[in-house]
Protein backbone atom coordinates (compact mmCIF):
# COMPACT_ATOMS: atom_id res chain seq x y z
CA UNK A 1 0.00 0.00 0.00
CA UNK A 2 1.64 3.12 -1.31
CA UNK A 3 0.06 5.73 1.76
CA UNK A 4 2.35 8.61 0.45
CA UNK A 5 0.88 8.31 -3.47
CA UNK A 6 -2.68 7.43 -2.16
CA UNK A 7 -3.06 10.85 -0.08
CA UNK A 8 -1.24 12.93 -2.72
CA UNK A 9 -4.37 11.75 -4.85
CA UNK A 10 -6.78 13.24 -2.00
CA UNK A 11 -4.84 16.63 -1.42
CA UNK A 12 -1.99 17.21 -4.06
CA UNK A 13 1.54 16.34 -4.41
CA UNK A 14 2.67 19.56 -2.47
CA UNK A 15 0.57 18.69 0.51
CA UNK A 16 2.18 15.41 1.14
CA UNK A 17 5.64 14.91 2.26
CA UNK A 18 7.16 11.05 2.35
CA UNK A 19 8.93 9.46 5.19
CA UNK A 20 12.72 10.83 4.25
CA UNK A 21 11.16 14.72 4.17
CA UNK A 22 9.24 14.02 6.98
CA UNK A 23 12.43 13.00 8.45
CA UNK A 24 14.19 16.27 8.10
CA UNK A 25 11.72 17.57 9.97
CA UNK A 26 12.04 18.90 14.12
CA UNK A 27 9.97 16.72 16.50
CA UNK A 28 9.34 19.50 18.74
CA UNK A 29 11.22 22.86 20.82
CA UNK A 30 12.39 20.32 23.75
CA UNK A 31 13.05 17.47 21.55
CA UNK A 32 16.69 16.69 20.26
CA UNK A 33 14.81 14.11 17.54
CA UNK A 34 13.20 14.44 14.78
CA UNK A 35 9.85 13.12 12.88
CA UNK A 36 9.02 10.06 11.84
CA UNK A 37 6.11 8.58 10.00
CA UNK A 38 5.10 7.07 6.63
CA UNK A 39 3.74 10.57 5.25
CA UNK A 40 3.25 13.35 6.38
CA UNK A 41 -0.19 15.36 5.32
CA UNK A 42 -0.60 18.81 5.18
CA UNK A 43 -4.38 19.65 4.50
CA UNK A 44 -5.50 23.24 3.77
CA UNK A 45 -9.26 22.35 5.25
CA UNK A 46 -11.94 21.07 7.00
CA UNK A 47 -12.90 19.03 3.70
CA UNK A 48 -8.78 17.65 3.24
CA UNK A 49 -8.61 16.45 6.68
CA UNK A 50 -11.88 14.63 6.22
CA UNK A 51 -10.64 13.13 3.03
CA UNK A 52 -7.59 12.48 4.83
CA UNK A 53 -8.96 10.36 7.34
CA UNK A 54 -11.43 9.04 5.73
CA UNK A 55 -8.66 7.16 3.74
CA UNK A 56 -6.65 6.40 6.78
CA UNK A 57 -9.83 4.54 8.75
CA UNK A 58 -11.08 2.53 5.84
CA UNK A 59 -6.99 1.45 4.99
CA UNK A 60 -6.42 1.26 9.21
CA UNK A 61 -3.55 3.36 9.19
CA UNK A 62 -3.34 5.55 12.16
CA UNK A 63 -3.27 9.14 11.93
CA UNK A 64 -1.52 11.51 14.82
CA UNK A 65 -2.74 15.05 14.64
CA UNK A 66 0.53 17.54 14.72
CA UNK A 67 0.37 21.51 16.17
CA UNK A 68 3.03 23.53 17.20
CA UNK A 69 4.66 20.97 18.89
CA UNK A 70 5.23 22.29 21.48
CA UNK A 71 4.17 19.35 24.13
CA UNK A 72 6.24 17.57 26.63
CA UNK A 73 4.44 14.49 27.20
CA UNK A 74 4.91 12.83 24.24
CA UNK A 75 1.38 12.94 22.87
CA UNK A 76 2.36 14.11 19.31
CA UNK A 77 4.85 11.12 18.77
CA UNK A 78 3.88 9.03 15.62
CA UNK A 79 5.83 5.56 14.45
CA UNK A 80 7.09 5.01 11.22
CA UNK A 81 3.32 3.34 9.91
CA UNK A 82 1.69 6.01 10.74
CA UNK A 83 -0.11 8.90 8.77
CA UNK A 84 1.15 12.45 10.39
CA UNK A 85 -1.44 14.93 9.79
CA UNK A 86 0.23 18.56 10.56
CA UNK A 87 -2.50 21.45 10.76
CA UNK A 88 0.40 24.29 9.47
CA UNK A 89 -1.41 24.91 6.33
CA UNK A 90 -4.46 26.08 8.62
CA UNK A 91 -3.45 29.73 9.49
CA UNK A 92 -6.72 31.59 8.68
CA UNK A 93 -8.05 34.27 10.92
CA UNK A 94 -11.54 33.95 9.29
CA UNK A 95 -13.34 36.48 11.54
CA UNK A 96 -12.98 38.79 14.62
CA UNK A 97 -16.56 40.07 15.36
CA UNK A 98 -16.11 43.38 17.71
CA UNK A 99 -19.46 43.09 18.93
CA UNK A 100 -20.32 39.16 20.04
CA UNK A 101 -16.64 39.78 21.27
CA UNK A 102 -15.55 36.64 19.25
CA UNK A 103 -12.85 35.14 17.12
CA UNK A 104 -13.12 32.03 14.37
CA UNK A 105 -10.35 30.70 12.99
CA UNK A 106 -8.48 27.38 11.81
CA UNK A 107 -6.88 25.31 14.02
CA UNK A 108 -3.08 26.34 12.83
CA UNK A 109 -3.05 29.80 13.84
CA UNK A 110 -1.00 30.63 16.22
CA UNK A 111 -1.61 31.87 19.77
CA UNK A 112 0.40 34.45 19.48
CA UNK A 113 -0.77 35.64 16.20
CA UNK A 114 -4.45 35.83 17.54
CA UNK A 115 -3.89 37.95 20.73
CA UNK A 116 -1.61 40.23 18.07
CA UNK A 117 -4.70 40.58 15.61
CA UNK A 118 -7.30 40.76 18.66
CA UNK A 119 -5.13 43.83 19.89
CA UNK A 120 -6.26 45.98 16.89
CA UNK A 121 -9.90 45.63 17.91
CA UNK A 122 -9.09 46.60 21.57
CA UNK A 123 -9.99 43.25 22.74
CA UNK A 124 -7.46 40.46 24.12
CA UNK A 125 -7.93 36.56 24.24
CA UNK A 126 -6.66 36.08 27.20
CA UNK A 127 -5.18 32.57 26.99
CA UNK A 128 -1.17 33.05 27.60
CA UNK A 129 1.75 31.05 28.11
CA UNK A 130 5.68 30.97 27.14
CA UNK A 131 5.10 28.85 23.95
CA UNK A 132 2.79 31.25 22.32
CA UNK A 133 4.29 32.28 19.20
CA UNK A 134 4.53 28.40 18.45
CA UNK A 135 1.78 26.71 19.94
CA UNK A 136 -1.44 26.26 17.82
CA UNK A 137 -4.92 27.11 19.15
CA UNK A 138 -5.65 23.59 18.10
CA UNK A 139 -3.13 22.39 19.85
CA UNK A 140 -4.06 24.36 22.92
CA UNK A 141 -7.47 22.82 22.37
CA UNK A 142 -6.87 19.53 22.11
CA UNK A 143 -4.58 19.69 25.50
CA UNK A 144 -6.74 22.43 27.21
CA UNK A 145 -3.78 24.59 27.91
CA UNK A 146 -3.71 26.84 31.00
CA UNK A 147 -0.86 29.18 31.07
CA UNK A 148 -0.02 32.05 33.10
CA UNK A 149 -3.94 33.27 33.35
CA UNK A 150 -6.06 30.36 34.62
CA UNK A 151 -6.70 32.28 37.81
CA UNK A 152 -8.89 35.08 36.72
CA UNK A 153 -9.78 33.51 33.08
CA UNK A 154 -9.82 29.69 33.38
CA UNK A 155 -8.44 26.85 31.12
CA UNK A 156 -8.94 26.82 27.32
CA UNK A 157 -11.79 24.66 28.06
CA UNK A 158 -13.57 28.43 29.63
CA UNK A 159 -12.45 29.95 26.38
CA UNK A 160 -13.96 27.36 23.52
CA UNK A 161 -17.11 28.84 22.32
CA UNK A 162 -17.57 26.31 19.55
CA UNK A 163 -15.67 24.09 17.35
CA UNK A 164 -15.43 21.88 14.05
CA UNK A 165 -13.90 18.87 14.29
CA UNK A 166 -13.74 15.80 12.31
CA UNK A 167 -14.28 12.41 13.25
CA UNK A 168 -12.41 9.07 12.69
CA UNK A 169 -14.18 8.26 9.57
CA UNK A 170 -14.29 11.84 8.27
CA UNK A 171 -17.36 12.53 9.21
CA UNK A 172 -17.06 16.71 9.92
CA UNK A 173 -19.23 17.65 13.14
CA UNK A 174 -19.65 21.62 12.78
CA UNK A 175 -20.50 23.09 16.11
CA UNK A 176 -19.47 26.46 15.53
CA UNK A 177 -21.72 28.20 18.58
CA UNK A 178 -20.82 31.79 19.04
CA UNK A 179 -23.04 31.87 22.10
CA UNK A 180 -21.94 32.26 25.82
CA UNK A 181 -25.55 30.76 26.97
CA UNK A 182 -26.37 27.57 24.61
CA UNK A 183 -27.68 24.33 26.67
CA UNK A 184 -29.47 22.69 23.70
CA UNK A 185 -28.29 19.19 24.42
CA UNK A 186 -25.09 17.82 25.13
CA UNK A 187 -22.12 19.98 24.76
CA UNK A 188 -20.20 18.43 22.02
CA UNK A 189 -17.19 20.36 22.24
CA UNK A 190 -16.04 19.23 25.29
CA UNK A 191 -15.95 15.84 23.96
CA UNK A 192 -12.49 17.68 22.04
CA UNK A 193 -11.11 19.72 24.59
CA UNK A 194 -8.78 17.69 25.84
CA UNK A 195 -9.25 14.79 24.36
CA UNK A 196 -5.44 14.91 22.54
CA UNK A 197 -6.75 13.95 18.86
CA UNK A 198 -7.82 10.99 20.40
CA UNK A 199 -11.29 11.80 19.47
CA UNK A 200 -11.37 13.86 16.70
CA UNK A 201 -9.60 16.52 15.03
CA UNK A 202 -10.01 19.83 15.56
CA UNK A 203 -9.94 22.19 12.41
CA UNK A 204 -12.07 25.58 13.25
CA UNK A 205 -12.67 27.07 16.69
CA UNK A 206 -14.70 29.67 18.14
CA UNK A 207 -13.20 31.31 20.52
CA UNK A 208 -14.52 34.13 23.69
CA UNK A 209 -12.52 37.32 23.13
CA UNK A 210 -12.58 39.67 26.34
CA UNK A 211 -11.68 43.42 25.97
CA UNK A 212 -8.45 44.65 26.45
CA UNK A 213 -7.30 45.56 29.67
CA UNK A 214 -6.07 49.31 29.81
CA UNK A 215 -4.05 49.62 33.17
CA UNK A 216 -1.25 46.37 34.49
CA UNK A 217 0.81 46.55 37.82
CA UNK A 218 2.56 43.70 38.92
CA UNK A 219 5.33 43.27 41.79
CA UNK A 220 8.03 40.42 42.44
CA UNK A 221 7.81 39.87 46.02
CA UNK A 222 10.05 37.81 48.31
CA UNK A 223 8.44 35.41 51.44
CA UNK A 224 9.77 33.73 54.07
CA UNK A 225 7.33 31.17 54.89
CA UNK A 226 4.69 28.94 52.13
CA UNK A 227 2.01 29.84 54.82
CA UNK A 228 2.50 33.10 53.83
CA UNK A 229 2.54 32.78 50.50
CA UNK A 230 -0.88 31.24 50.53
CA UNK A 231 -1.84 34.06 52.87
CA UNK A 232 -0.49 36.40 50.17
CA UNK A 233 -2.31 35.12 47.57
CA UNK A 234 -5.74 35.89 49.60
CA UNK A 235 -5.34 38.59 50.76
CA UNK A 236 -4.25 39.94 47.41
CA UNK A 237 -7.31 38.76 45.39
CA UNK A 238 -9.45 39.93 47.96
CA UNK A 239 -7.95 43.40 47.87
CA UNK A 240 -7.57 43.71 44.41
CA UNK A 241 -11.26 43.16 43.97
CA UNK A 242 -11.31 41.10 41.12
CA UNK A 243 -8.31 42.11 39.01
CA UNK A 244 -6.06 40.14 40.34
CA UNK A 245 -5.17 38.04 36.59
CA UNK A 246 -2.07 36.11 37.30
CA UNK A 247 -0.20 34.96 41.27
CA UNK A 248 3.11 32.95 40.00
CA UNK A 249 5.12 31.22 42.48
CA UNK A 250 8.99 30.19 42.08
CA UNK A 251 10.86 28.39 44.96
CA UNK A 252 14.31 30.18 45.62
CA UNK A 253 16.00 27.76 43.35
CA UNK A 254 14.13 28.43 40.28
CA UNK A 255 14.91 32.17 41.32
CA UNK A 256 18.41 32.16 41.49
CA UNK A 257 18.34 30.12 38.47
CA UNK A 258 16.52 32.43 36.29
CA UNK A 259 18.55 35.65 37.82
CA UNK A 260 21.79 34.41 37.67
CA UNK A 261 24.72 33.46 34.61
CA UNK A 262 24.27 32.04 32.32
CA UNK A 263 20.60 33.83 32.49
CA UNK A 264 20.53 36.97 31.14
CA UNK A 265 17.77 38.08 34.11
CA UNK A 266 18.98 40.37 36.73
CA UNK A 267 17.32 40.23 40.46
CA UNK A 268 14.72 42.71 41.21
CA UNK A 269 15.35 41.49 44.59
CA UNK A 270 17.86 39.57 46.62
CA UNK A 271 18.26 36.07 46.16
CA UNK A 272 17.83 34.99 49.83
CA UNK A 273 14.39 34.20 50.10
CA UNK A 274 12.51 30.96 50.31
CA UNK A 275 9.78 32.01 48.12
CA UNK A 276 8.86 34.27 45.66
CA UNK A 277 5.65 35.18 43.89
CA UNK A 278 5.10 37.12 40.65
CA UNK A 279 1.58 39.02 40.94
CA UNK A 280 -0.42 40.88 38.67
CA UNK A 281 -3.52 42.95 38.14
CA UNK A 282 -5.36 43.85 34.82
CA UNK A 283 -7.97 46.74 35.24
CA UNK A 284 -9.66 49.42 33.30
CA UNK A 285 -8.27 52.35 35.00
CA UNK A 286 -4.57 53.27 36.05
CA UNK A 287 -4.56 55.65 38.39
CA UNK A 288 -7.05 54.19 40.81
CA UNK A 289 -6.14 50.58 39.41
CA UNK A 290 -2.68 51.38 40.84
CA UNK A 291 -3.68 53.02 43.93
CA UNK A 292 -5.32 50.00 44.88
CA UNK A 293 -2.52 47.76 44.03
CA UNK A 294 -0.24 49.69 45.80
CA UNK A 295 -2.42 49.88 48.86
CA UNK A 296 -2.40 46.50 48.89
CA UNK A 297 1.41 45.46 48.51
CA UNK A 298 1.62 47.88 51.26
CA UNK A 299 -0.84 46.23 53.62
CA UNK A 300 0.64 43.25 52.70
CA UNK A 301 4.07 44.38 53.96
CA UNK A 302 2.33 45.53 57.01
CA UNK A 303 0.87 42.64 57.86
CA UNK A 304 4.10 40.74 57.58
CA UNK A 305 2.85 38.79 54.75
CA UNK A 306 5.77 40.01 52.38
CA UNK A 307 9.72 40.84 53.62
CA UNK A 308 10.61 42.12 50.04
CA UNK A 309 9.34 43.47 46.66
CA UNK A 310 10.01 45.41 43.72
CA UNK A 311 7.25 46.85 41.86
CA UNK A 312 6.29 47.28 38.54
CA UNK A 313 6.86 51.31 37.23
CA UNK A 314 6.28 50.69 33.56
CA UNK A 315 5.22 47.96 30.82
CA UNK A 316 9.00 47.31 30.23
CA UNK A 317 9.12 46.31 34.32
CA UNK A 318 6.28 44.02 34.02
CA UNK A 319 7.23 42.70 30.86
CA UNK A 320 11.19 42.37 32.86
CA UNK A 321 9.17 40.64 35.50
CA UNK A 322 7.67 38.19 33.21
CA UNK A 323 10.61 37.43 31.47
CA UNK A 324 12.28 35.81 34.33
CA UNK A 325 8.99 33.27 34.86
CA UNK A 326 9.03 32.75 31.31
CA UNK A 327 12.97 31.69 31.07
CA UNK A 328 12.40 28.10 31.38
CA UNK A 329 15.00 26.59 29.26
CA UNK A 330 17.79 27.61 31.91
CA UNK A 331 17.27 24.10 33.73
CA UNK A 332 18.58 22.60 30.73
CA UNK A 333 22.22 24.04 31.90
CA UNK A 334 22.02 22.80 35.07
CA UNK A 335 21.88 19.00 34.34
CA UNK A 336 19.15 16.67 32.08
CA UNK A 337 15.64 17.77 33.07
CA UNK A 338 12.42 15.20 34.14
CA UNK A 339 9.78 17.75 33.60
CA UNK A 340 6.34 17.07 35.35
CA UNK A 341 3.39 19.19 35.27
CA UNK A 342 1.33 18.46 38.22
CA UNK A 343 -1.76 20.17 40.39
CA UNK A 344 -2.24 20.01 44.17
CA UNK A 345 -4.71 21.65 46.96
CA UNK A 346 -2.67 24.98 47.61
CA UNK A 347 -3.20 23.41 51.69
CA UNK A 348 -1.06 20.27 50.40
CA UNK A 349 1.86 21.84 48.52
CA UNK A 350 4.18 22.62 51.50
CA UNK A 351 3.48 18.91 52.70
CA UNK A 352 4.17 17.93 49.05
CA UNK A 353 7.04 19.55 47.98
CA UNK A 354 8.85 19.05 51.06
CA UNK A 355 8.53 15.46 51.53
CA UNK A 356 9.49 15.10 47.32
CA UNK A 357 12.98 17.09 48.46
CA UNK A 358 13.87 14.54 50.80
CA UNK A 359 12.59 11.32 48.92
CA UNK A 360 14.49 12.54 45.76
CA UNK A 361 18.00 13.29 48.00
CA UNK A 362 17.65 9.89 50.00
CA UNK A 363 16.92 7.88 46.66
CA UNK A 364 18.38 9.61 43.54
CA UNK A 365 21.05 11.67 45.27
CA UNK A 366 22.97 14.33 43.39
CA UNK A 367 20.61 16.36 41.28
CA UNK A 368 18.92 19.60 41.12
CA UNK A 369 15.27 20.83 41.88
CA UNK A 370 13.62 23.39 40.45
CA UNK A 371 9.40 24.15 41.44
CA UNK A 372 7.39 27.39 39.99
CA UNK A 373 4.18 27.16 38.91
CA UNK A 374 1.05 29.04 38.41
CA UNK A 375 0.23 28.67 42.34
CA UNK A 376 -2.83 30.61 41.88
CA UNK A 377 -4.57 28.09 40.27
CA UNK A 378 -3.07 24.82 42.31
CA UNK A 379 -0.55 24.25 38.96
CA UNK A 380 3.14 23.62 39.97
CA UNK A 381 6.12 22.74 37.49
CA UNK A 382 8.79 20.54 38.78
CA UNK A 383 11.79 20.15 37.24
CA UNK A 384 14.43 17.54 38.45
CA UNK A 385 17.87 17.97 36.46
CA UNK A 386 20.08 14.83 36.71
CA UNK A 387 23.58 13.98 34.99
CA UNK A 388 22.77 12.90 31.48
CA UNK A 389 23.87 9.49 31.76
CA UNK A 390 21.57 9.12 34.87
CA UNK A 391 18.76 10.12 32.72
CA UNK A 392 17.42 6.86 31.31
CA UNK A 393 17.90 4.66 34.94
CA UNK A 394 16.59 7.42 36.84
CA UNK A 395 13.92 8.78 34.87
CA UNK A 396 11.17 5.31 35.87
CA UNK A 397 12.92 6.34 39.60
CA UNK A 398 11.81 9.85 39.40
CA UNK A 399 8.42 9.54 38.33
CA UNK A 400 7.06 6.92 40.72
CA UNK A 401 8.68 9.67 43.40
CA UNK A 402 6.31 12.47 41.96
CA UNK A 403 3.38 11.13 40.99
CA UNK A 404 2.87 8.56 43.40
CA UNK A 405 2.11 10.25 46.98
CA UNK A 406 -0.33 12.76 44.71
CA UNK A 407 -2.62 10.23 45.09
CA UNK A 408 -2.77 10.90 49.18
CA UNK A 409 -2.87 14.74 48.45
CA UNK A 410 -5.88 14.62 46.08
CA UNK A 411 -3.70 16.19 43.56
CA UNK A 412 -3.59 15.45 39.38
CA UNK A 413 -0.47 13.70 37.37
CA UNK A 414 -1.49 16.66 34.81
CA UNK A 415 -2.28 20.00 35.66
CA UNK A 416 -2.50 21.32 31.54
CA UNK A 417 -0.13 19.32 29.03
CA UNK A 418 -2.06 16.57 29.00
CA UNK A 419 -1.32 12.66 29.41
CA UNK A 420 0.15 11.71 25.73
CA UNK A 421 2.43 8.63 26.48
CA UNK A 422 4.52 9.66 29.43
CA UNK A 423 1.89 9.93 32.18
CA UNK A 424 -0.28 7.19 30.81
CA UNK A 425 0.76 4.79 33.37
CA UNK A 426 -0.06 7.11 35.95
CA UNK A 427 -3.46 8.13 35.07
CA UNK A 428 -5.10 6.13 37.26
CA UNK A 429 -3.40 8.17 40.54
CA UNK A 430 -6.27 11.01 39.60
CA UNK A 431 -8.41 8.83 37.67
CA UNK A 432 -10.64 5.95 39.37
CA UNK A 433 -11.29 2.18 37.71
CA UNK A 434 -15.35 4.38 36.41
CA UNK A 435 -13.38 7.30 34.84
CA UNK A 436 -11.38 5.06 33.03
CA UNK A 437 -13.77 2.45 32.18
CA UNK A 438 -16.45 5.61 30.49
CA UNK A 439 -13.17 7.36 28.60
CA UNK A 440 -12.38 4.19 26.58
CA UNK A 441 -16.08 3.58 25.76
CA UNK A 442 -16.15 7.43 24.73
CA UNK A 443 -12.83 5.85 22.43
CA UNK A 444 -14.48 2.72 21.42
CA UNK A 445 -17.73 4.91 20.54
CA UNK A 446 -15.62 8.06 18.53
CA UNK A 447 -12.96 6.04 17.44
CA UNK A 448 -13.63 2.31 16.86
CA UNK A 449 -10.69 1.26 14.80
CA UNK A 450 -8.24 3.18 16.75
CA UNK A 451 -7.09 4.80 14.34
CA UNK A 452 -6.80 8.30 15.87
CA UNK A 453 -3.30 8.72 17.92
CA UNK A 454 -3.34 5.24 18.94
CA UNK A 455 -1.88 4.28 22.09
CA UNK A 456 -1.98 7.99 23.83
CA UNK A 457 -4.26 8.78 26.37
CA UNK A 458 -6.17 5.57 27.46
Amino acid sequence: MDIVKALRDLIGDKAVLDAADTATRSAGVWRPDNLQAAALARPASTEEVSKVLAWCHANAVGVVAQGGLTGLVHGADATADQVILSLERMRNIEEINPVQRTATVEAGVTLQALQEAVEEHALMFPLDLGARGTATLGGNAATNAGGNRVIRYGMMRDMVLGLEAVLADGTVVSSLNHLIKNNAGYDLRQLFIGSEGTLGVITRLVLRLREQPSARNMALVGLETFDKVAAFLKHMDHSLGGTLSAFEAMWQSFYQLVTSPPANGKPPIAQDYPFYVLVESQGADRELDTQRFNNAMEAAYENGLIVDAAISQSESDCEAFWSLRDDVEQVLHHGFPIIFDISLPIGEMEAYTTNLKTSLAETIGEHNLYIFGHLGDGNLHVNVAVKAEDYQRLRPVVEQLVYAPLAAFQGSVSAEHGIGLEKKPYLDVSRSANELALMRSLKQALDPGNILNPGKVV
